[in-house]
């Protein structure tokens, strides 16, 4: 069962089902082999460790800036480095654990990093051992800078970019920090075209600009306001009449004169073809791989896959859904349900190039 006691620093909120799927995601983590051992190995998205210490939190934090700056993961406790099985958490750690105050250490890494860490602690418990979970999100702005030096021996170092590889957190190498700059300029520049085709569409001299910094609405005698398609979503309109107050509700109050709008026009951003950019099945991408590596284990490349988190990144791949209603349902839940997932044909050069590491011969199939 998972007990949670604690939230994150911005009070994420979050649904039973989404509980379960975490505890259900925990439970899969550190299944055992027949023989004991854990089944599963660190990886892009996991790291384990034996017992929780207040005294080590400068590691741990190098661990959550690391997960942030990749696909986010889970630091799990309880579990023996060598060999690699399943003890618990003693009962001083678990005390330990159960004393970190989730508003004090989001501070603490805001202080420390340049960019907010969003992060997620509870327990579970199985076989009658307790286990520490601490649950990192994939950071909104990367990259995740270390604004101080942290830790007995520098852990953490000023000017440091942690990000997670296979099984270890280490400085990020120059690929992938390009790739997180070109990816944060791509969506700087995306917002900009975003932006200037909702001018276009309501004509320039219908738009207005509203300006969150001087909090003024600043245009000429235009009826039509541009409005960030985020704001938006969260503004609600109140039918005349029919106002009630509502204590703790957030308000935007217009002050002056509101005239009156003769049109609104919607602008929707409609998604590109994703079979253009993701044109491979599961199936097409084993196929390519075993072109470049005849006779490659299938069992193998599920598993880098897997292990890699190569479904949940969408510089690799993205899940095909079939209509808007599963795509909202897994922005809800998380969970793809049924709906296949397509590939890019770096999904392909990345499994590859993971099988080429591992030995120098072709694997042998399964």
């Amino acid at each position: 069962m998972v007990t949670m006691f604690t939230k994150t620093y911005r009070q994420i909120r979050k649904s039973l089902y989404c509980v379960r799927m975490d505890e259900d995601l925990i439970i899969e983590l550190i299944r055992l082999r027949e023989n004991g051992f854990l089944f599963h190995r660190e990886s892009q998205e996991l790291e384990f460790k034996e017992q929780f210490n207040l005294a080590g939190l400068a590691d741990y934090f190098r661990d959550f800036a690391a997960f942030a700056n990749n696909q986010g993961g889970f630091l799990i406790f309880g579990i023996q480095d060598s060999p690699r099985v399943r003890i618990g958490l003693s009962d001083q750690s678990k005390e330990q654990f159960e004393k970190v105050d989730p508003e004090k250490i989001s501070g603490f890494l805001l202080e420390v990093f340049s960019s907010e860490i969003v992060w997620e602690q509870f327990e579970i418990e199985i076989d009658n051992l307790t286990f520490g979970v601490f649950k990192i999100h994939e950071a909104v702005t990367k990259p995740v800078i270390a604004k101080k030096n942290e830790g007995k021996e520098q852990t953490i170092k000023n000017g440091d970019v942690y990000y997670r590889y296979g099984g270890r957190t280490q400085k990020i190498q120059s690929a992938e920090l390009e790739a997180i700059i070109n990816k944060r300029i791509e969506r700087n520049n995306k917002n900009w075209v975003d932006l200037v085709e909702k001018i276009g569409a309501t004509g320039p001299q219908n738009a207005a600009v509203l300006d969150a910094e001087k909090s003024i609405i600043e245009k000429g005698d235009s009826q039509i306001l541009v409005l960030d398609e985020k704001l938006a979503s969260k503004l609600k309109f109140i039918k005349e009449g029919h106002f009630k107050d509502k204590k703790g509700a957030k308000t935007l109050k217009l002050v002056g004169d509101v005239v009156p709008i003769d049109r609104v026009e919607v602008v929707k951003h409609v998604k590109g073809n994703l079979l253009k950019d993701y044109p491979l099945s599961a199936m097409e991408l084993l196929r390519e791989v075993r072109k470049q590596l005849p006779g490659s284990s299938p069992k193998r490349v599920w598993e880098i896959i897997r292990e890699n988190g190569l479904k949940t990144n969408k510089d690799y791949a993205a899940y095909n859904f079939r209509n808007k209603k599963q795509e909202e349902r897994f922005e809800e839940t998380k969970n793809p349900g049924s709906n296949p997932t397509i590939y890019k044909n770096t999904a392909v050069e990345f499994v590859v190039k993971v099988l080429k590491d591992e030995s120098g011969n072709v694997p042998n199939e399964n």
